[in-house]
This record gives structure tokens, C-alpha cells and sequence, in this order.
């Protein structure tokens, strides 16, 4: 199975649980580091989770994927929080950090720039905007490489 199918299947077996106890789904990312496969769900809620909520999730999680067994090479299984610095995965989530602090790189340079860091002040679907400084950004969606929460040191 493809990384991108176990990616979809793992996110179906644990949305229900996550949806009827208030959780969000942030990511799934099934990876290969040095020897070893890494199934890792990182999941929210408003408030922030703790190390009961994983552990919880976990064992929902867990029992899943033996009952229906989409993986065929061993792994191991880790649930956790995003971080301080979450990743802004989906159109949903960078709406939700409109004047956050945060980090963007793109596909291609913009302006001279392929990395981006300050102020998200605006997103419509289709461009995001920044601020750094006292200049503003705009970025067209389509080449947003990448984006997460930021800390400012």
C-alpha cells in the first residue's frame, strides 16, 4: 500500500473517535528513518492536548489497525500534539492562524524570496498574505511549499 493510501485509511479508522471526543486530526505521516517505519498522528483540540489524550487515542488507534491490518511492514505507532509550531496542512488551518505568527516557503521565489516569515494577515482562498516588517507579502496559494506556526524568539 502506498504511503498516501495508509495515510488515507489510518485517517478514516481514527476520525470518528477523533470527532465524538472534540479532537482535531492535524496530520498523518507514515515515514521510513534509518531502519525503522514511523506511523505518527498528531492531533489538537481547543486547549491543547495532553498525554492522556494520546495515550487514549493511541489504544482507539491501535486496535483499529490490528483489526484491520493496512500495514504490512512493522512500525511503530506514535500519537502526539503539532507542537508550538504547527503545521499549516490544509486552506482550513491557515485561515485559522489570520494574524498568527508565521513561517512560509515556496515552490519558486517570490519577490527574490522563497521563505516568508512574520505576521499571516490576510488568507481568501487564494492568497496569503504577510507582514514583515512594515511590508506586506502576497503569495498566490498554489505555491505555498509549506507553512507553520512560528515563535518569536
Amino acid at each position: 500500500m502506498s504511503t498516501a493510501n495508509i495515510k488515507t485509511v489510518v485517517e478514516e479508522m481514527v476520525r470518528p473517535y477523533l470527532d465524538e471526543n472534540g479532537f482535531e486530526l492535524v496530520d498523518v505521516e507514515y515515514v521510513k528513518e534509518g531502519g525503522n517505519f514511523f506511523l505518527r498522528v498528531f492531533v489538537d483540540k481547543e486547549g491543547g492536548i495532553d498525554i492522556d489524550d494520546c495515550g487514549r487515542i493511541s489504544e482507539v488507534l491501535s486496535l483499529k489497525l490490528d483489526e484491520n491490518d493496512p500495514i504490512t511492514d512493522a512500525y511503530f505507532l506514535e500519537v502526539s500534539s503539532p507542537g508550538a509550531e504547527r503545521p499549516l496542512k490544509k486552506p482550513e488551518d491557515v485561515r485559522k492562524a489570520v494574524g498568527k505568527h508565521v513561517f512560509v516557503t515556496t515552490y519558486e521565489p517570490i519577490g527574490g524570496l522563497k521563505e516568508f516569515e512574520g505576521t499571516l494577515l490576510s488568507f481568501d482562498g487564494e492568497q496569503v498574505v504577510i507582514g514583515i516588517g512594515k511590508k506586506q507579502h502576497a503569495i498566490p496559494y498554489a505555491k505555498v511549499a509549506s507553512a507553520r506556526l512560528a515563535i518569536i524568539f
